[in-house]
């Protein structure tokens, strides 16, 4: 049998509490939260919407891959040692296993992800 998770209404779902990001870089310390957090166990996954408002931090490494998909706002994303990518409503991108770098949120952006 599968199992089938859904992300209802992304773009406009209630977020949970938002809290000031767990790896900050700079003065300005942006908050972020969770809306929709799922665990799918048989797949070994995990779905939901991120939401964050300006500011700079670290990514946390992931030892899953990540798939993206922005919804509103706009950031850039260096991955370590690499360009600067800019990200905007709309975008999709995969980041791979322990992906390490810096997002400097420029706009609040809220972003539906899928770590597999």
């Amino acid at each position: 049998m599968s199992q089938l998770t859904v992300i209802r209404s992304a773009a406009t779902a209630i977020m949970d509490k938002a809290e000031p990001v767990k790896n900050p870089l700079g003065e300005t310390i942006a908050l972020s939260a969770l809306g929709q957090f799922q665990t799918v166990d048989n797949i070994n996954a995990q779905i939901g919407i991120w939401q964050c408002e300006p500011g700079k931090l670290r990514r946390q490494p992931q030892p899953h891959r990540e798939f993206i998909h922005i919804l509103s706002g706009w950031c850039i994303f260096t991955p370590e040692g690499e360009e600067p990518v800019e990200l905007h409503a709309g975008d999709c991108a995969t980041f791979p296993a322990n992906c390490q770098g810096v997002w400097e949120i420029k706009e609040t952006l809220r972003k539906v992800f899928c770590l597999f």
